[in-house]
């Protein structure tokens, strides 16, 4: 099966319930942040450093280095590095609070990674992209405008937290009320997308399973393995290279979905896989936590 050829089905309805959701998740995690929880930032900086070079940095190249070994098609190719592109996934504070690591460094992590994502997202994605050959046909064929990116990210990420830390500020005790619950509707909108997106190509998906099941798995592994490797190879204590693990192998899908559908059309094998990694990094997230919070 020609999986560039692959049509995925997403009407406007659907992008526009994946741009509120993912506004409302961004708006969540500011209702966690306080100018206190920075002071990480500047009395640990190297926690925070290290997590941005798993993240933004180092699991881009291993992906990279996955894509030159096992040579999947263009599209799988593309969405392998859209999603290490992309930020860390929301609830990966959630599932780091279940692995007793430090969820404040966790939090750190993911706003500030969501923050810049408004320039790494796009610079990762073209200079990954057209490196490697295959998927620089498919760049230049899309023509992918950085402008519309950094608005659409600034949409769905910066305004929301802005909003958020406002209405923190604004209403101290709502927000404290609102954090948790807001993180597990959060969670469940995110599933609702992705099990949404699967649902309506099903017959694609299980045509392809195969063929994305393994790439996965295996890129996934990788960035686990980033996060943990950068923790210990800069000497934190295992609570946070329990965090930078699961931060890093938590990636912000529903924002690569979004991305997909709003600047590649739906590409077939782009969103398939985008989809799965969605659903499995959550598995190996939640398997990650029972094992180190229960040890």
């Amino acid at each position: 099966m020609d999986l560039d050829s692959i049509a995925i089905n997403f009407n406007e309805t659907g992008i526009l319930f994946m741009n509120i959701t993912l506004a409302f998740i961004m708006f969540g995690i500011a209702l966690d942040l306080t100018l206190e929880n920075f002071k990480i930032v500047l009395t640990s900086p190297k926690k925070v450093l290290t997590g941005m070079f798993s993240q933004l940095l180092l699991l881009p190249a291993l992906t990279f280095l996955i894509i030159i070994i096992m040579k999947p098609a263009p599209s799988l190719a593309l969405g392998m590095i859209l999603v290490a592109s992309c930020p860390g996934g929301n609830i990966s504070n959630f599932i780091s609070s279940l692995a007793k690591s430090n969820v404040e460094l966790s939090i750190i992590l993911t706003i500030i990674s969501s923050t810049i994502a408004i320039f790494f997202t796009p610079i990762n994605l073209a200079f990954y992209g057209n490196l490697y050959e295959p998927t620089q046909a498919i760049l230049r064929e899309v023509n992918i405008s950085w402008f519309e990116v950094i608005k659409t990210i600034s949409l769905i990420i910066i305004i929301p937290i802005i909003i958020g830390y406002l209405f923190k500020n604004k209403y101290p005790k709502l927000a404290f009320k609102l954090a948790k619950p807001m993180r597990i509707i959060s969670m469940g909108m995110f599933l609702i997308i992705v099990f949404g997106a699967l649902v309506l190509n099903y017959q694609n998906f299980i045509n392809v399973i195969a063929s994305i099941f393994f790439l996965v798995l295996i890129h996934n592994l990788a960035a686990l393995f980033s996060g943990y490797f950068s923790g210990h190879l800069m000497g934190l204590p295992f609570k946070d290279k329990k965090t930078l693990t699961i931060e890093t192998g938590i990636q912000n899908s529903g924002l690569g979905l979004l991305l997909i559908f709003s600047f590649f059309d739906g590409l077939g094998g782009m969103a398939l896989i985008t989809a799965w990694w969605g659903i499995w990094h959550i598995v190996s997230g939640f398997t990650i936590a029972y094992i180190w919070g229960r040890s």
